[in-house]
């Protein structure tokens, strides 16, 4: 049995070690609300639109490229709630054991007071402050302190609610595109509206014999090959024919030619049913010809006499 001599040593390291250890002041519970959602992939396709008719009979073609996806979208509400407390640290017993006396004294003060103010003043100044003024002489117990304080998370709560589809169609923005032009193959790039500018009268197939080459097979693949989409234009015999002038007639030296052979070549295009060509053209020899104003004069009213509408 232990002896009353060994007995006030043990109780004075247990006081001691409870001094030191002391208890944590429990702050009001806080909580968080997040929501967030799952996207499952259901389905994902991609679709190159060629455009009508299917048979190219003009060299250019405005082509869209689409990414589409399907989503299993479900929407979860998530609840975190944390338990928040004020760590023990004995030192600041120091001052606020004499600082606990002084708020229990005022928070008396202010009861007493409230009577006769029929209970008009704040519970800040009454049971809030006696609160503190006990929790200041507790030696056992900090004041609690929203800035010092600490949380451990108590529990997690998810809500998970009824699941939905959503269905996304993107432009293929600035991605390759392939195209397939007998035994070669090029790489094009569509812009960030997801549109290829195809021209048969423009590199890469001007370096090309493409009258010889009466189908295109153009092909998109998405990364990781997770979809990918293929479409054919057949080119016209039509078309086939007209290339390899219309060619020569564009990018032959300008500089070579007189007006009239200018004037030739804008109105053969046009005779050959290529219109936008000819405009085009038109306004590279108007630009050609910016600095040298006579030239320019005589170019525009040769064109004119041909009845052409000339737009400066």
């Amino acid at each position: 049995m232990f002896t009353r001599s060994t007995l006030q040593p043990i109780g004075a390291a247990l006081c001691g070690v409870l001094f030191l250890s002391g208890c944590a002041n429990q702050l009001p519970q806080r909580s968080e609300h997040e929501e967030r959602f799952e996207r499952k992939l259901l389905d994902h396709d991609m679709l190159i639109e060629t455009g009508e008719p299917a048979v190219l009979e003009l060299p250019q073609r405005r082509i869209e490229v689409h990414e589409q996806k399907t989503f299993e979208v479900t929407r979860i509400e998530v609840t975190r709630r944390y338990d928040r407390y004020t760590p023990y640290q004995p030192w600041r017993e120091l001052y606020e054991v004499p600082a606990g006396a002084v708020a229990v004294v005022g928070g008396i003060t202010a009861n007493a007071l409230n009577v006769l103010l029929l209970g008009s003043l704040p519970d800040s100044a009454t049971k809030d402050l006696i609160g503190y003024g006990f929790a200041g002489l507790n030696p056992f117990m900090n004041i609690e302190s929203n800035g010092r304080s600490q949380q451990n998370l108590a529990s997690l709560e998810e809500q998970r609610h009824e699941p939905h589809t959503e269905y996304l169609n993107l432009p293929w923005s600035e991605q390759r595109v392939q195209v397939l032009a007998g035994d070669e193959t090029y790489e094009l790039q569509t812009d960030r509206h997801g549109i290829l500018r195809l021209n048969l009268l423009d590199s890469p197939f001007a370096d090309q014999d493409i009258s010889r080459i009466n189908r295109l097979v153009l092909s998109v693949e998405a990364p990781q090959g997770s979809a990918r989409s293929d479409a054919t234009l057949l080119v016209s015999r039509t078309l086939r024919g007209k290339l390899q002038e219309a060619h020569a007639l564009i990018f032959n030296d300008l500089e070579a030619d007189d007006v009239a052979q200018w004037v030739h070549r804008v109105q053969r295009l046009s005779e050959l049913g290529l219109e936008e060509e000819a405009s085009e053209l038109e306004q590279s020899l108007i630009e050609l010809t910016r600095n040298d104003p006579e030239l320019q004069q005589s170019f525009l009213q040769a064109l004119t006499r041909t009845g052409r509408k000339v737009s400066e």
